[in-house]
C-alpha cells in the first residue's frame, strides 16, 4: 500500500502572486498579514493557525518586491491605533491607479503575442521574469484569446546554476557549490544566502551572503562548477536586493575602465561603441567599463586583430596572452 504524503502540493510561484494580486485588488479596506496568509492561494495551504508561519512572512515580503517590481502600486496602510505594528498593517493595491487606461487595449492578437513572447521567455529557464510578465497580462485581463498554433520557440540559459538559485531564493534557503576563480587550480567550496539574480552586460550574477559571516559576496554563475546543493531554511533581509545588487555592479564598473582602440567599420567597432557604458574618447578609440578583467580579456581576444588595448597594461596582457595561445595551438 502507497503512502499518501500530508505535504501540501506546492503552488507555482506565478499562480501564487496572481492570487495575491487579485486578492489586494479585491479589496478597498486592504488585507492585514495574517488575513493574506490564511486565505490567499499559494499561502494558505502551508499556513498553521495558531503556530509559527515565519517562512509563510518571508515569502509575503519577497512577493510584495516582486509584484511591487511589476510597477503594481501596492500601498500600506499603517493601523490608526497601532502605528508601526507590521501585523495590524493592511496592504491593498487600489484599482484607478492600477488598471490601464481607457484609450489603451489590446487585440486578441496583440495579446497572444504579448503571451506567447513571455511563455518563450519562460520555457527558457528565465522562468522569474516571464512570470512576472504572465502575472502583469493576466491580471489586467490581457489574456490571449486565440490559441498559438504551431510552436513556441525555446530560448535556453546556459548557465545551468540559474534554476536551482532562483528555486532557493523562492523558497528562503541556503546553497552550496564550487566556485572557480581566475587563476585558481582548484573550485572552492561556497555556502551562502542567495538574495538576488540579476543580468549585468548580459551576464548572470547572484548576490549573496555567507551563511555564517553575512558578508556580501557577488558571483558570476558561469564560474559555479558542478552543481548547487539547496541547505536549511535562512532568515532573508526582506526587499532591494536586486536594486543593491545592481547598485554594487555598477560601482564596480566605475572605477574599472579600459581604453582600447577598434578597426574602422569592423565588428569590434559596432559592438563594442554600442554599449551603454562605452564612452567614445577619441577617433576610434573607446572607453569601456567592465566587472571582470578575465571576462573581458577573453571577448576582446575573440576580435582578434580588429582591437588593440591600450590600457590597463594588466588587460593587454591577458589579451595577448589569449592570442598566444590560440596561434600556438593552430601551429
Amino acid at each position: 500500500m502507497t503512502a499518501v504524503s500530508s505535504k501540501p502540493a506546492r503552488v507555482p510561484v506565478e499562480e501564487r502572486l496572481f492570487s495575491l494580486v487579485l486578492a489586494l485588488l479585491a479589496t478597498d479596506v486592504g488585507l492585514m498579514k495574517n488575513e493574506i496568509l490564511s486565505t490567499v492561494h499559494g499561502y494558505s495551504q502551508r499556513y498553521t493557525a495558531g503556530g509559527s508561519n515565519a517562512n509563510l512572512e518571508r515569502q509575503f515580503e519577497r512577493d510584495k518586491e516582486d509584484i511591487r517590481e511589476l510597477g503594481v502600486p501596492l500601498e500600506t496602510i499603517d493601523s490608526p491605533s497601532d502605528p508601526g505594528n507590521n501585523q495590524l498593517k493592511r496592504y491593498r493595491i487600489p484599482r484607478g491607479r492600477y488598471e490601464l487606461p481607457e484609450d489603451i487595449t489590446f487585440t486578441p492578437e496583440e495579446s497572444t503575442l504579448l503571451t506567447l513572447a513571455a511563455r518563450v521567455w519562460r520555457e527558457g529557464s528565465l522562468s522569474a521574469e516571464s512570470r512576472r510578465a504572465l502575472i502583469k497580462l493576466r491580471s489586467l485581463g490581457a489574456a490571449a484569446t486565440e490559441p498559438v498554433i504551431g510552436f513556441a520557440p525555446r530560448v535556453r540559459l546556459g548557465d545551468a546554476a540559474f534554476e536551482p538559485l532562483t528555486d532557493a531564493i523562492d523558497q528562503g534557503v541556503s546553497v552550496r557549490f564550487d566556485y572557480l576563480k581566475p587563476g585558481e587550480q582548484a573550485a572552492r567550496e561556497r555556502s551562502v544566502v542567495p538574495l538576488a539574480l540579476v543580468n549585468y552586460e548580459g551576464r548572470w550574477h547572484l548576490s549573496s551572503r555567507e551563511l555564517d559571516s553575512g558578508i556580501p559576496k557577488m558571483f558570476l554563475l558561469r564560474r559555479i562548477v558542478g552543481q548547487v546543493t539547496l541547505g536549511r531554511p535562512v532568515s532573508m533581509p526582506p526587499g532591494g536586493h536586486a536594486a543593491e545588487a545592481m547598485a554594487r555592479l555598477d560601482a564596480v564598473a566605475a572605477e574599472q575602465v579600459a581604453d582600447v582602440e577598434v578597426s574602422p567599420g569592423s565588428d569590434a567597432a559596432l559592438r563594442l561603441a554600442h554599449r551603454t557604458t562605452t564612452e567614445q574618447i577619441g577617433p576610434d578609440r573607446l572607453r569601456l567599463r567592465f566587472i571582470d578583467r578575465a571576462i573581458l580579456a577573453d571577448e576582446l581576444s575573440g576580435f582578434g586583430p580588429e582591437v588593440l588595448v591600450l590600457s590597463p597594461p594588466e588587460l593587454r596582457d591577458d589579451v595577448r596572452e589569449r592570442l598566444e595561445r590560440t596561434a600556438a595551438a593552430h601551429g
